[in-house]
């Protein structure tokens, strides 16, 4: 059994590991809220530019952007992997990377190669000590995604596929639900298809200012970095509030140790103190 003074030391650590999750627990609550209030801000315009998409996946135009062709044979993909650049987040990276690689497994069996865009230090770490070729890769975005520092690493992928290099593009990453529930999901993002936008087919046309080649560079382009951010903006919201979970169940885990430790120290220090009263005792009787 251990001694008194290694209980005491033992509770003293664990309170101190207390005071540290709970506070990673209040940082990662005033975070989250923040996460949340920028992602719900970008999904009106995220909405607004896919219904417009997926409205010029059907205009009749003479001009055929390659975001919205169809490759008849794919012998590549790429798939960009956004998780978190910290850990201390419970399951949410492990999922999602787990996700990616069931996927890839697929297309390997399917001989379809694929090239990875890791944005995020955790999937970038991960990726790096498989056999997977890395096309680009983005760390370090701190707490708040900005675009300008994500268009260097997505523009590689974008001339990829622009280039016929890979046939299709997708994204890993994790969907918001709620506080308490985050969930992993794989999206194409290209080619662009009205179809999957639950759209119906109708008769669209368009009037472009100054030529439809033009516009819809711009826009194709707008609109894939869009939905990256939004995906962004989600995982980060899904890491802030995986994190206050996970630092709640282990402060709460924490008090249970310490009280399970006091209760042991009691019984220890009450022990010590019955044996010291019977040797007194005896020790009195044998005088």
């Amino acid at each position: 059994m251990a001694s008194v003074k290694e209980i005491r030391v033992k509770i003293k650590s664990v309170q101190s590991i207390r005071r540290i999750t709970h506070t990673m627990e209040m940082v990662a609550t005033s975070r989250m809220r923040r996460a949340q209030n920028r992602m719900r801000a970008a999904r009106p315009y995220c909405e607004k530019i896919r219904n417009v998409v997926s409205h010029l996946s059907h205009a009749h135009s003479e001009y055929k952007h390659p975001f919205l062709i169809e490759r008849e044979t794919v012998k590549r993909v790429g798939i960009i992997i956004v998780t978190s650049d910290k850990g201390l987040c419970g399951g949410m990276n492990a999922s999602a990377l787990r996700m990616a690689m069931n996927q890839s497994r697929k297309w390997d069996s399917d001989k379809i190669g694929v090239d990875i865009c890791a944005i995020g230090g955790k999937g970038f770490n991960f990726v790096r000590r498989t056999d997977m070729h890395i096309l680009s890769r983005i760390v370090g975005l701190g707490e708040a995604p900005r675009m300008d520092r994500m268009t260097g690493a997505i523009k590689v992928m974008l001339d990829a596929y622009t280039e016929g290099k890979i046939g299709a593009l997708y994204i890993c990453y994790t969907r918001f639900l709620n506080t308490m529930k985050q969930e992993p999901v794989i999206e194409q993002l290209l080619p662009l298809s009205g179809d999957r936008f639950g759209s119906p087919p109708g008769e669209w046309d368009y009037i472009y200012e100054p030529d439809a080649g033009m516009v819809l560079d711009l826009l194709l382009a707008r609109y894939v970095e869009t939905l990256i951010y939004q995906a962004v903006a989600e995982s980060m919201a899904s890491e802030q509030s995986a994190r206050m979970v996970a630092m709640k169940a282990a402060t709460d885990n924490a008090d249970h140790m310490i009280n399970d430790l006091k209760l042991l120290y009691n019984k220890t220090r009450q022990a010590a103190i019955t044996k010291e009263i019977a040797e007194i005792v005896a020790g009195a009787a044998a005088i």
